[in-house]
């Protein structure tokens, strides 16, 4: 009974991922979305589905705080203490940009990377914060990339001092 039941899923599964990736093939803000490391056809048509008008956030900084990446803040007398990151916001939306910051983070591990600023976070902090802090900045490149309407480009890398 459990094997029949396994394989009922398994095969509903499989016809869902491939309703998604046809939504996804079709879907030009989808496929522009995919193009940012992190993010593959189900991230991408998630934050379509979800997100809708990329305008209604003024930057990409309330998209993520809409998400739930940014530290939350306690500020008094023009200070600014940030504290940890809450878990308010979009949980399926942050739980999907977290899996795919992990997973460009173990890529990097393995084949290293040129993006200095990743470099460093992954020394200086753990996995898991790292990931999110890499969450937060996939989140605001996609913003960025659906609010104007552009295409992503990997960053210029500055040449590094002698």
């Amino acid at each position: 009974m459990l094997a029949r039941q396994y394989v009922t899923v398994t095969a509903e599964v499989a016809a869902i991922d491939k309703r998604i990736h046809a939504w996804h093939r079709s879907c030009r803000e989808s496929r522009r979305l995919e193009e940012i490391p992190g993010i593959g056809p189900i991230v991408a048509t998630a934050l379509v589905a979800e997100i809708g008008d990329w305008k209604q956030f003024r930057s990409g900084r309330n998209l993520a705080a809409w998400i739930g990446l940014v530290p939350k803040q306690h500020s008094t007398g023009g200070k600014e203490r940030l504290g940890r990151i809450t878990k308010q916001g979009n949980r399926y939306l942050r739980w999907l940009l977290v899996a795919g910051a992990m997973a460009v983070i173990r890529y990097a591990r393995q084949h290293g990377t040129k993006r200095l600023w990743l470099t460093r976070i992954m020394a200086r902090r753990p996995t898991k914060v790292a990931a999110v802090a890499l969450a937060n900045k996939i989140a605001r490149m996609a913003w960025a990339i659906m609010a104007r309407g552009e295409r992503f480009a990997q960053p210029r890398l500055l040449p590094t001092a002698a």
